[in-house]
């Protein structure tokens, strides 16, 4: 019987810092990505795809408000957008897979699966926006938006600059999970949980509604990878292992971390919050609710023997 991973990607694995974002390079980048994740298959595994939307749903956000000031078009709520970004980036991230797929003579399904996540109105995040979306900003282009607005905007903790950011509640109820796995352990490959999910929440019993936020999609692909009885989480960012003291002379990167390690080093700090931080937290869900490791890496380490870090329980 195959093994099943989840594997979590970031919005930037399609739109990358520095990029413009046209079709042609959100299309490469894609297609660079899935050739990494094949390897997965080649490994035994059934694979379901998660992913990222900071950039995209960003920048759809940027285009309904300039489609609202200069053609009065009604702007959309931030749950459609979200959900504009997971069929957006669904549909490229399933052409490219095929085109993956065909050069290595692979017959496979690619389904995309829009997929809601129940929130709860009154979780704390909504009073503290944390999850970045969008461009990039100069201080200085933060300090004239702000004139004008009443948003807020954080520090990249990498020094690229200013990004707005949005209120991030913890996900609590996945739609069609069962679906996600039957389709996944049936050897397709699924595209679930995109951009964090859908936030909604019930309005009144048995009527739901979106609410305006981006659910963590780290956070949101491990409770998924738990409740799907996945055997190993893949957590991909831009940096090969995760690190201690990073970026500094100090710097030291991590092969094996044990849930209890984690978590110290979450508590002294070593993590940054909208970076690493959130990361780190989705895998010790995983790990405490699995009993399965997960793994934090670039996606160049995939199927790499010892390649990223291993989070474990013990």
């Amino acid at each position: 019987m195959k093994k099943l991973g989840v594997l979590a990607f970031g919005g930037n694995a399609l739109l990358q810092a520095g990029q413009k974002g046209t079709i042609e390079e959100q299309e490469q980048n894609a297609f660079d990505s899935g050739e990494r994740l094949i390897t997965l298959i080649d490994r035994g595994y059934n694979i379901v795809i998660t992913h990222g939307n900071g950039p995209q749903v960003g920048n759809i956000l940027l285009a309904n408000q300039a489609g609202n000031q200069v053609h009065g078009l009604p702007e959309m709520p931030l749950d459609i957008c979200v959900a504009y970004s997971q069929g957006l980036i669904g549909y490229i991230l399933e052409q490219q897979l095929r085109n993956v797929l065909q050069k290595r003579d692979l017959d496979r399904d690619i389904i995309t699966i829009i997929t809601q996540i129940l929130v709860h109105q009154d979780d704390p995040a909504f009073k503290n926006p944390t999850k970045p979306i969008g461009p990039y900003y100069t201080k200085d282009q933060v300090d004239e938006i702000m004139k004008n607005s009443s948003s807020k905007f954080a520090k990249d903790p990498q020094g690229r600059g200013w990004r707005k950011v949005v209120a991030s509640p913890k996900p609590l109820v996945i739609s069609n999970k069962k679906s996600i796995e039957r389709i996944a352990r049936d050897g397709q490959i699924v595209i679930a949980v995109g951009g964090g999910g859908i936030p909604a929440f019930y309005v009144e019993p048995n009527k739901l509604q979106g609410i305006d936020a981006v659910i963590d999609k780290d956070l949101a692909s491990a409770l998924l990878a738990s409740q799907i009885n996945a055997d190993k989480l893949f957590i991909l960012t831009d940096v090969p292992k995760v690190c201690l003291h990073f970026n500094t002379p100090k710097e030291k990167s991590l092969d094996r971390v044990s849930i209890a390690d984690a978590k110290k080093y979450l508590k002294e700090g070593h993590f940054a919050e909208g970076s690493m931080a959130p990361k780190i937290r989705a895998a010790i869900y995983f790990v405490e609710h699995s009993g399965k490791d997960a793994i934090i890496t670039k996606s160049t380490q995939l199927g790499i023997d010892g390649g990223g870090t291993r989070i474990v329980m013990v």
